[in-house]
C-alpha cells in the first residue's frame, strides 16, 4: 500500500534568518515543533533567547546566534556557528526583511540601500553561503538540500509606496529561480513563499491607520491573513514530500492578490 506523504523534520537542521520576530519567529516554532534543529539567527540576537527557551521547554533543539544577513563574514559566522551546534544545515529558510515605503519620489538613497541590502543581497549571501555548504556536504548524493525564500505578492502585484521593497521581492522570486536552475543536479531544491498582508512588526501600525483599514476592505475577502496561514506551504517545501519541486513561487494570499 502506497504510504502517505509526511512533513516529519526529524533529523533535518535549519537555520532561520529574522528569527526574531513575525513571520521568522513563526517559521522557527513550526519547524521545531516538526522535528528539525533550529539555529535562531537575527541581528537582535538578545530577542532569541525566549524564542530558544520557548522551544527547548517543548521538547525542542535550538540554539542562537547574531547574525546580519547583509554581511558576508557574519553570514559564514552564523553557518559556522549551526555546524558546531547541530551539523550540517541542509534546510535554509531565508526569512530576515525590511520595508522602506513611501512616496518613490521622497524615498532617501539610503533607505533604498538598506532595503536592497537587507531583502536581496542578504537572501543572496544566506542562500548562496548555505548551497556551498551543501555541495561540500554531499548533496547531490543526499538529495535533502532545501531552501525556501520568503518574496511577497507584491514581486508580482501594484502596491503603491512599495516600489523599492516589491523590487527586491521581485527580485529574490527571480534570482530564486535562477539558483534552483543552477544546483538542480546537486541535490537542492530553491522554492519561494509569496505571502499575502499578514499583521507583522513591520506593517502593524500602517494597519491601524484609516489608510490600512481602507485597504483591508479592498481585499476580496475583507480580512487580513495569519501567520498561521503559511504552515503548510513551508512544511510542505522543507520535507521530502517535495522532492520534485524546485523553482517554483507559491502564493499563499487568501485571494487578496485576486
Amino acid at each position: 500500500m502506497a504510504r502517505a506523504p509526511t512533513f516529519d523534520l526529524t533529523g533535518r537542521v535549519a537555520l532561520v534568518t529574522g528569527a526574531s520576530s513575525g513571520l521568522g519567529e513563526r517559521y522557527a516554532r513550526i519547524l521545531a515543533a516538526s522535528g528539525a534543529k533550529l539555529m535562531l539567527a537575527a541581528r537582535r540576537a538578545d530577542r532569541l533567547e525566549a524564542l530558544r527557551a520557548e522551544i527547548a521547554a517543548a521538547g525542542g533543539e535550538a540554539a542562537t546566534v547574531a547574525m546580519d544577513v547583509a554581511d558576508e563574514a557574519s553570514t559564514i559566522a552564523a553557518y559556522d556557528a549551526a555546524e558546531a551546534a547541530f551539523g550540517t544545515v541542509d534546510t535554509i529558510i531565508a526569512n530576515a526583511g525590511m520595508n522602506s515605503e513611501g512616496p518613490t519620489t521622497e524615498l532617501a538613497v539610503a533607505d533604498f540601500d538598506q532595503t536592497v541590502a537587507v531583502n536581496l543581497r542578504g537572501v543572496f549571501l544566506t542562500v548562496r553561503e548555505g548551497a556551498r555548504r551543501l555541495i561540500a556536504a554531499g548533496s547531490k548524493e543526499k538529495q535533502s538540500g532545501r531552501i525556501v525564500i520568503t518574496a511577497s505578492i507584491t514581486a508580482d502585484t501594484i502596491s503603491p509606496g512599495l516600489a523599492v521593497y516589491s523590487g527586491t521581492k521581485a527580485g529574490v522570486v527571480q534570482m530564486g529561480k535562477v539558483m534552483a536552475r543552477d544546483w538542480v543536479r546537486q541535490g537542492i531544491n530553491v522554492n519561494m513563499i509569496c505571502p499575502g498582508y499578514i499583521r507583522t512588526e513591520i506593517n502593524s501600525e500602517w494597519f491601524d491607520t484609516a489608510g490600512g483599514a481602507r485597504q483591508i476592505e479592498k481585499f476580496p475577502r475583507r480580512r487580513l491573513m495569519e501567520e498561521s496561514d503559511l504552515d503548510v506551504a513551508l512544511l510542505w517545501l522543507c520535507s521530502d514530500a517535495s522532492r520534485a519541486v524546485t523553482g517554483t513561487a507559491v502564493t499563499v494570499d487568501d485571494g487578496q492578490s485576486l
